[in-house]
């Protein structure tokens, strides 16, 4: 990954837009998030403006004050801004399960390949943090989602599907499967015939 001038900037600005969030349930910086699955990311593709909204794929969701779509634009691009806002989730809908379904639709139906890309990456890191929180907690990792380890598991498997639906050679999938594989060994999930 060539670390440019204009990817540098967005360092930046997502690292203040995050500054005053941490991960569920720890201490650990929230940007360690957005730049994992930017790493996870330049596994698959060099695109810059790729590379830019994995920094910024929570920012319209979780911190839109900081910075919200409209200087995204202004400093990056529609693109950039069109990339992030195809893997933002529906904050209206009422519930996890509604804003999943939702997520999953689009995912499918309207998102670029683009956003497809970093919905992959941002999954893949997701899910190797949560593998690394349950060996240290076990089932109370539970307490911090609102949803279970079964409905975890749906939505893992759920988003690898549009994912292989969407791109079926993109190299990062793979390694969101062996994740999910290793979710139902670890956390010891039977799936229901």
């Amino acid at each position: 990954m060539n670390v440019t001038t204009r990817l540098e900037k967005a360092i930046r600005i997502a690292t203040i837009a995050h500054q005053e969030q941490r991960r569920k349930g720890s201490n650990t910086p929230y940007i360690t998030h957005p730049y994992s699955v930017m790493c996870i990311a330049a596994s698959a593709t060099q695109d810059e403006d790729i590379l830019i909204a994995c920094l910024f794929h929570d920012i319209l969701e979780d911190v839109p004050d900081k910075y919200p779509r409209e200087r995204m634009v202004m400093d990056f691009g529609n693109r950039v801004a069109d990339i992030v806002y195809g893997v933002t989730k529906d904050s209206t809908l009422p519930s996890w399960q509604s804003r999943a379904e939702a997520y999953l639709e689009h995912l499918k139906e309207e998102a670029s390949d683009e956003s497809v890309i970093v919905s992959c990456a941002d999954k893949t890191h997701n899910l190797m943090s949560m593998l690394t929180d349950y060996a240290e907690v076990g089932d109370g990792l539970w307490e911090r989602f609102k949803a279970g380890a079964d409905r975890q598991l749906w939505w893992y498997e759920e988003v690898l599907r549009v994912i292989r639906y969407r791109l079926p050679d993109l190299v990062i999938a793979d390694d969101l499967e062996a994740l999910i594989t290793r979710f139902k060994r670890e956390v010891n999930i039977i799936e229901k015939a």
